[in-house]
């Protein structure tokens, strides 16, 4: 499961806190949230302290968010480690 919240007021930049595990149909509930904020031309920042797991596909989004400019804060190490393999891929 993937709780999806957003953090603070709705400006310019818009900040995701995510929890649990990005597996599954998360990730289609993920790219949906995260498309519906980059298409009302505002920034995205996604919260990730709180990830406990990222199956493929889950790090494939999150790569791909990045490199749309989507800022990844808090990464947990073993999500670090997992982003930075597929960009040295």
């Amino acid at each position: 499961m993937l709780k999806i919240s957003q953090i603070g007021p709705d400006t310019r930049t818009v900040t995701l806190r995510l929890e649990g595990r990005i597996v599954g149909p998360w990730v289609a509930e993920l790219q949906h949230s995260c498309q519906g904020v980059l298409t009302g031309d505002r920034s995205l920042t996604l919260h990730l302290a709180d990830v406990e797991f990222m199956d493929a596909p889950g790090v494939a989004l999150l790569s791909n968010l990045r490199a749309r400019g989507v800022s990844l804060l808090y990464c947990p190490p073993f999500a670090a480690e997992q982003l930075k393999a597929i960009a040295n891929s």
